[in-house]
């Protein structure tokens, strides 16, 4: 079941709403247990199979919580520890990693084994994540809610079960448990309201109008000029971008209804000034996650300067890996490892040497880096294969040549023979793509780094859990309020984007 659907928007929200804030009276456990059982039925709503399997899953790490807990930092309570978290990878590895590594070692040995077909069950890199996290808190003796009915809860929360963010049981737990909770609040389906509609608005304005447009490209199989290869691949870029920050938006925004406060998962990542701030604000609780249970548990930055970049390049690899069982997303992952490592050099390079860059050229000028940097990677993390992505990247940067559709090149009254002389070539057809490409990809540009994102809009209203360290930008004078004109352009915007859904389109961090 899709946010972007009539029958999530029409029938099942509303359902959910008023079965939770009716039973919500006769006590919190009601009104949590209905919550979760909702939860179920838009799991099972996909596969109603892969219940079984999402039920085991809770209900071990549930029991297995509870042991570590009452054995919290001692031997046999990390014993316990390591066990869960191996069943927990155990479980993920079969179902997204077999086929895989089988694959793999069949084609480094020679043999030719059969291929797994293995059904990746939605959402299991997310809920089994965010259950590893309630593992390690629990040890920790970070975690100190252990009602079941409020567990469940905790991991089947829909807004978050499919494509997170990744959530932490001490963020959660106090919200589930206020009575205020279960009561409702105008202010929360005012802000509520307003942030999933503009969430819906980035996937079904933006993002599903880019998608043909990196479609017609990563699906073509045939070299691609310069124009055509960085077209396509800005299209993804920001098809990409916004499909994942509308998702979370519509995710916040949605909790937000019943009163629940998600974490910040998403802060104009695009406007980063290097790729460490990149990562600190593109999806940032895997980014959390990643850094606190992964790197760390590496050694972090505590065994010297090369111990750091390998620990670093580590983290990210198996990033990658996370996000699909390919050597694409292996690269992908290298790729921001070694980005890592050289923003790191180069900062240490920048604090010996005295050398200044500050400034709005200074700003500039990391943005732009940056931003090349991300989208040659997202090359990597959208091509069906390694083959086809190193050909895309060739094209990107010229080496099968930069051609024109030939009637826009007439309406730029430029002839055959001048381009040429400029190493520029004309085709025929595909003009109208050509230039709608790049107005979409204008647009998406302007809303990117012109705009204020959701967080900023909405800033004056606390509408998401936030890091310490990942506070929104700097004031803004666009800035939302209850208003009736803010009614009237939000109403307008929910319009437009309910006349757009027609067939929804999946998420697509769905897959992951």
């Amino acid at each position: 079941m899709l946010f972007n659907s009539f029958e999530f928007l029409l029938l099942f929200l509303p359902v959910s709403l008023t079965g939770f804030f009716w039973l919500g009276r006769y006590g919190k456990t009601a009104g949590a247990s209905w919550l979760a059982f909702c939860s179920l039925f838009f799991y099972g709503w996909w596969d109603h199979r892969y219940l079984m399997l999402l039920a085991l899953s809770i209900g071990l790490n549930f029991f297995a919580g509870k042991m570590i807990a009452r054995k919290a930092r001692s031997p046999s309570g990390k014993t316990v520890l390591i066990l869960a978290v191996l069943a927990n990878l155990s479980l993920l590895g079969y179902y997204k990693y077999a086929g895989f590594f089988v694959a793999a070692i069949g084609d480094l040995s020679g043999n030719s084994w059969p291929v797994l077909s293995i059904v990746l069950p939605l959402g299991i890199s997310f809920f089994t994540f965010t259950q590893i996290a309630f593992l390690v808190d629990a040890y920790r003796g970070l975690a100190t809610e252990y009602r079941f009915s409020y567990y469940l809860l905790f991991v089947t929360y829909f807004p978050h079960l499919i494509a997170g963010p990744i959530l932490h049981h001490k963020e959660m737990m106090p919200q589930f448990d206020q009575e205020q909770t279960y009561k409702p609040h105008l202010a929360n389906f005012e802000v509520g309201l307003t942030i999933f509609i503009i969430g819906l608005a980035k996937k079904v304005l933006l993002a599903d109008n880019l998608a043909p447009y990196a479609n017609a490209v990563f699906g073509n199989p045939e070299p691609q000029s310069l124009l055509i290869a960085w077209g396509g691949v800005l299209a993804y870029t920001f098809q990409l971008y916004f499909d994942f920050s509308g998702y979370s938006d519509m995710a916040i925004g949605i909790s937000r209804l019943f009163g629940i406060r998600l974490p910040l998962n998403f802060n104009s990542p695009y406007k980063s000034v290097n790729i460490v701030e990149f990562w600190r604000r593109w999806h940032m609780t895997l980014s959390h996650f990643l850094r606190d249970y992964l790197y760390f548990s590496l050694g972090g930055n505590r065994f010297g300067k090369w111990r750091r970049h390998a620990n670093l390049l580590a983290t990210m690899l198996l990033g990658g890996l996370w996000h699909g069982a390919g050597w694409n997303f292996i690269v992908w992952g290298g790729l921001h490892g070694v980005f890592l490592m050289i923003n790191h050099l180069w900062q240490e390079a920048v604090a010996r040497f005295g050398i200044k860059l500050d400034g709005r050229i200074g700003k500039v000028l990391g943005v732009l880096h940056t931003f090349h940097c991300v989208v040659v990677a997202w090359v990597f993390f959208r091509a069906t294969d390694l083959h086809s992505a190193f050909h895309l990247v060739a094209g990107m940067y010229g080496n099968y040549g930069i051609a024109l559709p030939e009637n826009i090149a007439n309406r730029l009254g430029l002839t055959t023979s001048v381009l040429e002389q400029v190493g520029i070539h004309t085709y025929l057809g595909g003009g109208s793509s050509f230039v709608f490409t790049y107005l979409w990809i204008a647009l998406a540009a302007f809303v990117t780094f012109a705009a204020p994102n959701t967080q900023e809009l909405m800033r004056g209203f606390s509408p998401a859990l936030q890091a310490a360290d990942h506070r929104t930008g700097g004031q803004r004078a666009l800035s939302w309020q209850p208003s009736l004109r803010w009614a009237f352009g939000i109403g307008f915007l929910a319009t437009i984007s309910l006349m757009s859904i027609g067939r929804p389109s999946e998420f697509l961090y769905f897959q992951f």
